[in-house]
């Protein structure tokens, strides 16, 4: 049985290993360029959430153990994966006529980073030989000299002699250092956010850039700022529409609620498939072939009965279109109430919802009415209100 097997059927049976122990469970039990252990990981660690990926990357700094490396490698470009990077994972051992580098990262913007990790910066590392990396990639037309650059990821956050090694090369334009720590802090902010623009404000934040001028670090914090200030004000302004929920003016503005990880565990126990966190509401399968749209309202008293209001944004709807396969999840209340809405059903219902758009800002209104045990749809004003029942799982 495979560690994909084993996690998606027993989870608990891996849950307390030490990574270790886990690279022991598949193939052989050693990480090698190409053979089953090194597939059968890089599958296992896709499903994960990061905070494990996380302490899996700690284990590997704090114990060393066969391969710990090598699986650092793996976990560090899994992470890129997460920021929303195209990766491409590099060869564990160089071999003759074989660009060494450990992962190639592809921003949504077309930015190539090429990837170099460290477990320590205690000795000196060969720039010259890392920087060969990427003359290599570009000579063979893998990337291209004015988009790309070198991130060197290491195992500690004390990396003043590694700092003061690239700022005395001629490579002081080219490479910049990340630690492991710092790298997870990032998937952290990027799964906690929404929006592509703040995306691609992090992947922008690894490119060597000239900080004489800061712009670029104060718009990434004043836009998570602004998207966390966002999400705070969770409820409808009964003056945008007809159609509203008519919620009792003091519920206008309440910290949201939070329970989308409860709503995925039952859409995967239903589907027999396994998502990955990207942002605050989004969620992809490994392979990318399945994307969905979690969100999630607390339960209000209207003048209607009982009633449920979630925003549906227009980047939202972009990133759904880009799928064969996807999805809207709806979190009734709790948990308990889910109701799973394929996109190309849902998409059809978006005209009938009111809408605010205005210069910072476009999103629909979904909002929802439970009457006995039926779950309506509601419209725009003369616009019959749709049962969507059929959709609980």
């Amino acid at each position: 049985m495979s560690l994909v097997d084993i996690w998606q059927s027993t989870p608990g049976q891996l849950s307390d290993k030490h990574l270790q122990q886990i690279i022991a469970f598949a193939g052989d039990g050693k990480l090698k360029d190409g053979n089953v252990t090194s597939n059968e990981f890089r599958a296992f660690i896709s499903l994960l959430p990061s905070s494990v990926l996380a302490r899996y990357a700690t284990e590997c700094l704090d114990t060393k153990f066969d391969d710990s490396g090598l699986a650092l490698q793996d976990i560090v470009n899994q992470a890129g994966k997460r920021l929303g990077f195209q990766v491409t994972d590099g060869r564990y051992r160089g071999v003759r006529n074989d660009t060494g580098n450990d992962g190639l990262w592809i921003s949504p913007d077309a930015d190539q980073i090429v990837v170099e990790v460290k477990t320590t910066d205690a000795y000196r590392i060969d720039l010259e030989k890392i920087a060969g990396y990427r003359r290599t990639l570009i000579r063979q037309g893998d990337i291209s000299e004015d988009r790309s650059s070198v991130l060197i990821v290491v195992g500690r956050e004390d990396t003043g002699g590694l700092e003061a090694q690239i700022r005395g090369s001629r490579h002081a334009w080219d490479i910049r250092i990340l630690s492991v720590d710092a790298l997870f802090r990032l998937v952290s902010i990027r799964e906690e956010i929404e929006g592509p623009a703040i995306a691609r404000k992090i992947c922008d934040i690894l490119i060597p850039r000239e900080y004489t001028r800061v712009d670029g670090i104060i718009d990434l914090v004043f836009a998570t700022t602004t998207d966390v200030r966002e999400e705070l004000v969770e409820e409808p302004d009964e003056a945008e529409d007809q159609a509203s929920l008519s919620i009792e003016p003091q519920k206008l503005r309440l910290k949201p609620v939070s329970f989308h990880e409860e709503c995925i565990k039952k859409i995967e126990a239903k589907s027999g498939k396994c998502f990955v966190k990207l942002s605050r509401s989004t969620y992809s399968t490994p392979e990318g072939d399945t994307s969905l749209i979690c969100t999630v309202s607390r339960e209000h008293r209207t003048s209607s009965g009982t009633g449920y209001w979630f925003v549906f944004h227009l980047h939202q709807r972009e990133n759904l279109s880009k799928h064969q396969i996807a999805f809207v999840a709806l979190g009734c209340g709790s948990a308990e109430t889910v109701l799973l809405i394929p996109f190309i059903e849902f998409i059809q219902w978006l005209p009938g919802m009111n809408m605010t758009k205005n210069d910072e800002r476009e999103y629909w209104h979904v909002q929802i009415i439970k009457d006995s045990n039926n779950y309506l749809l509601l419209q725009k004003a003369n616009i019959k209100r749709i049962d969507i029942s059929s959709y609980l799982i």
